[in-house]
């Protein structure tokens, strides 16, 4: 079996082989919405990492996997996280226990597919109007029933399928409330679910900044030879790093700021991104900044989600 890439900008979509029996299934560009998953196979069985944003693109990626699943059905579907690009193709596993964190299965009666369709029906202004257009019209959520997890756990919880343990550890609030990592320890492999995005910019709606530090943390100390992000191309710990390195980046030049006065819109316009100006959505800023205010004051109001895409429509254009 061939190495996969590490940290290729430019990668294939769909199934690619990174262990015996274990497949990942990615989207580039890795941006709004375009997730990985993946599969952990077994001689009878299969455990499913995930599924996509919306039925017809789960649909594809379940028909890519029939060769592998076939008289090897998913027993088990593990959800990262309770973004609707992790978790709205649950539906489409029939028969599977659904497996996610307390706090996310929390988290996803808050995010109905609905919500999403509502941002992209318009009528915010044609500035934020095409940046949602933009982010989220490829995607259709107007058909899904929202399917949560049937088992849930806290802190850590290891599953099998057949000899195979996939140790699931529970690391939000980070990107989310309810963050998990998945850990094949026979196959050397991780699925990092949001807490990675390679070549992407994070987005922090949770936080805090030090709990996405230290899962990255816990991911070096897993060692694993191949990790597979939330979105964007396979990595390694090269990857793992460039995320750590850009949290405390935002964490330090957006705490100057907050302490010299400046409003939360005003530092995130303010800051040079330097080395992660190129990095996709990189006007994720805005909501990064925020969460760090947030840390920084518990007074600090949360900013109205339409307000954030908003801002980030102005920052992108600019």
């Amino acid at each position: 079996m061939a190495s996969p890439p590490r940290n290729q900008r430019d990668y294939e979509p769909g199934l690619v082989e990174i262990a015996d029996g274990v497949h990942a299934y990615l989207q580039p560009d890795g941006g709004w919405g375009w997730s990985n998953a993946g599969i952990l196979v077994g001689a009878e069985e299969s455990l499913l990492v995930d599924t996509l944003f919306d039925l017809k693109l789960t649909a594809a990626m379940l028909d890519s996997m029939a060769g592998l699943t076939s008289g090897r059905p998913i027993k088990q579907l593990v959800n990262t996280h309770a973004n609707g690009d992790h978790c709205y193709g649950n539906e489409l596993v029939v028969g599977a226990e659904i497996i996610g964190s307390e706090a996310a299965a929390a988290e996803m009666e808050a995010l109905p597919p609905a919500t999403l369709a509502a941002m992209t029906a318009g009528g915010f202004g044609a500035e934020l109007d095409d940046y949602l257009a933009a982010a989220f019209g490829p995607f259709t959520f107007t058909d899904i029933t929202s399917t949560p997890p049937t088992r849930t756990f806290t802190e850590r919880l290891t599953l099998q399928v057949e000899d195979h343990p996939v140790e699931l550890y529970e690391v939000g609030p980070a990107h989310t409330g309810g963050d998990v990592i998945a850990h094949l320890p026979n196959q050397g492999v991780v699925f990092t679910g949001d807490i990675l995005f390679i070549y992407g910019t994070p987005i922090i709606w949770d936080g805090p900044v030090a709990n996405w530090i230290a899962a990255c943390d816990l991911i070096d100390e897993l060692d694993a030879h191949t990790i597979v992000p939330g979105h964007g191309p396979l990595t390694d710990a090269t990857g793992v790093a460039m995320v750590r390195d850009y949290l405390g980046f935002v964490h330090a030049e957006a705490s100057s700021r907050f302490a010299a006065g400046m409003s939360a819109r005003d530092a995130a316009f303010d800051i040079e991104l330097g080395p992660y100006a190129d990095w996709g959505d990189s006007e994720r800023i805005v909501i990064n900044v925020d969460a760090v205010y947030r840390e920084l004051d518990p007074q600090h109001e949360p900013t109205n989600v339409i307000d954030m895409f908003g801002a980030m429509a102005s920052l992108a254009r600019r």
